[in-house]
């Protein structure tokens, strides 16, 4: 394929000013040239594109997504809007009233800001033999009502499922809703939805299935963009019998590959079990006032001692900063590579610690705008250690972006925009010391790679709008959130897997 006429975007090395042609062999970028030097056309392309002055850049990844529970989030009851546990009883009732053969399962509810803690009463008020689960906002735990707990096999309470067991019974939830809407014909137009967004690539981190279900589900037609499929320690067994190390191919094609283990070292800021230095300031946790590690320090150096031993990459989710602390600590122990998840609170010298381990930080900027306001009450005075990404990359942290979906939409541009102004609102940024630029942005969207050049994969997104025309401010934030609108071709390895 030759794409001809492009302008090549300016991510991490200089790009011509003038137009270039581009030529792609077996999925490979083999040549970038000045516009009409390529000849006169009559070389045996299989295809040849006409960009007319569009901007070409890598394709978009998206680091951290649960592919399979956003695949689903289109089919539930929305909750970010509910302000209390009676809004929200008051919006599954409309729900059943609607649907009353179906069970209910809720995404998006936030309830720290809520006067009265949900509990299973609320829910088994409603009068329904349906099955109802309510995930909150940041996945980190389920609101559920007697029925749904005994299809879960949950022992019942009146509190929140949460955590370690609460990502347990989310793998099983196929049990409550027989056919899940997450078939291969479910991911392949969840794919498609991505690659319309410019995104060639994601890193699954969902909390259930394994190479196998991949495998199928590869096979059955979701292969439309590249897949990273990373293993929980429940996992681990089988990916080492399998001989998979980091990088490998799951099914003998290079765009469905082995990615890290992944490791939930604490919990959330809104759950408060994200695990801190300090005390929450309001409603911690009883006997847990700082929140709390998932794992002992033992156990957590075991994990990233087996994944290393076997070629495993390993991705510790740490949001507090005592859990980063720990995280790195363990990283020096035993050489392990890989990244930290999140790193939402942290301090200065973990910053220049990750730089010196070469640990990367995988971080999620719209998860900022969620938990702005929060932050301020249960954190106060730490809102300028979170998500540090000036000091990250000052310091020279490897940062890569994501959305966490379905914490957060599965939109490369909404994560570039935040990072870019530090708001989801019209108030001013938040702690703008620690924006960083749309170059800078963008280039922690593309896997790593800069601008287009021989060599690399033909992983491609045409545009056609500069996205780094602007001044970096909140205009230009507003802008690129819009940029969706301006992907006009998609392609991973070398194919077509989006045409405006």
């Amino acid at each position: 394929m030759l794409i001809r006429n492009a302008r090549l975007v300016a991510l991490t090395d200089p790009a011509p000013s003038d137009l270039v042609d581009v030529l792609v062999e077996d999925g490979v970028v083999t040549r970038v040239s000045p516009a009409g030097a390529s000849g006169d056309g009559r070389e045996p392309y299989d295809e040849v594109v006409d960009a007319e002055g569009g901007w070409l850049l890598p394709g978009l990844w998206d680091q951290h997504v649960h592919l399979g529970q956003w695949t689903l989030s289109s089919a539930r009851l929305d909750l970010a809007p509910a302000r209390s546990a009676e809004h929200a009883v008051a919006l599954v009732r409309e729900r059943l009233e609607e649907w009353p053969d179906l069970p209910v399962i809720g995404w998006g509810h936030r309830p720290t800001a809520w006067d009265e803690a949900p509990v299973t009463a609320h829910l088994d008020a409603i009068e329904t033999e349906q099955p109802i689960v309510l995930i909150a906002g940041d996945g980190h735990h389920g609101w559920l009502n007697t029925v749904a707990m005994h299809m879960l096999a949950l022992p019942t309470r009146q509190s929140v499922v949460a955590e370690a067991e609460w990502f347990m019974a989310y793998g099983r939830l196929a049990t409550v809703l027989g056919t899940d809407g997450t078939g291969p014909e479910a991911y392949r137009r969840t794919m498609e939805n991505a690659a319309a967004l410019g995104i060639v690539g994601v890193v699954d981190l969902e909390f259930s299935g394994g190479v196998a279900d991949w495998a199928e589900r590869w096979a059955g037609g979701a292969d439309l963009i590249r897949v990273r499929h990373a293993a929980y320690a429940d996992g681990l067994d089988d990916v080492v019998a399998r001989g998979l190390r980091s990088g490998d191919p799951l099914d003998g094609d290079r765009r469905l590959t082995m990615g890290p283990l992944k490791i939930i070292s604490d919990g959330s800021l809104n759950t408060r079990t994200a695990w801190c230095c300090d005390p929450y300031a309001e409603k911690a946790v009883h006997g847990f006032p700082v929140g709390q590690p998932n794992q002992t320090p033992d156990e957590l150096r075991d994990l990233l001692r087996r994944a290393t031993e076997h070629g495993l990459d390993v991705a510790v989710h740490a949001i507090g900063d005592r859990a980063v602390t720990e995280a790195l600590a363990a990283f020096a122990d035993t050489g392990a590579r890989g990244g930290i998840e999140h790193v939402q609170l942290t301090t200065r010298d973990d910053v220049r610690r990750m730089a010196e381990l070469g640990v990367r930080a995988s971080v999620q900027p719209a998860h900022l705008v969620d938990d702005r306001d929060v932050t301020e009450r249960l954190w106060p005075g730490r809102a300028e250690r979170c998500f540090p990404l000036r000091w990250m990359l000052d310091d020279g942290v490897d940062v890569v972006l994501g959305s966490d979906a379905p914490v957060s939409p599965l939109d490369p541009w909404l994560a570039v925009a935040v990072a870019v102004h530090r708001s989801g609102d019209e108030r001013e940024a938040w702690h703008p010391e620690q924006s960083i630029t749309p170059r800078e942005a963008l280039a922690a969207s593309t896997d790593g790679w800069g601008t287009v050049a021989a060599g690399h994969p033909a992983d491609l997104v045409l545009l056609d709008a500069d996205p780094l025309e602007g001044a970096g401010d909140q205009a230009h934030a507003a802008r690129l959130r819009a940029f969706a609108d301006h992907v006009v071709a998609t392609w991973v390895d070398g194919r077509v897997a989006h045409q405006r």
